[in-house]
């Protein structure tokens, strides 16, 4: 059941795709926060956010694991 969920596709694509982009996505904008502010640039946002993102790059991850696994398992 899941598994079809995650082989759904949105423009030819499965969602299982999408949620691994997704993910990309964030652990770059979290890498992004944590490295303009460690250089102490002038286009930074304050600190706060990278704890925040770094707590959702991982439910994201989670979540695409969880799908990617019910494809390989068959869940």
């Amino acid at each position: 059941m899941i598994h079809q969920i995650a082989l759904l596709t949105l423009f030819g694509i499965p969602i299982v795709v999408f949620g691994g982009l997704l993910t990309l996505l964030a652990f770059s904008f979290t890498a992004y926060i944590g490295f303009t502010n460690h250089k102490h640039t002038n286009h930074h946002l304050p600190f706060i956010w990278h704890p925040t993102m770094v707590i959702v790059s991982f439910v994201f991850a989670f979540i695409h694991m969880f799908f990617a696994a019910s494809v390989f398992m068959g869940y």
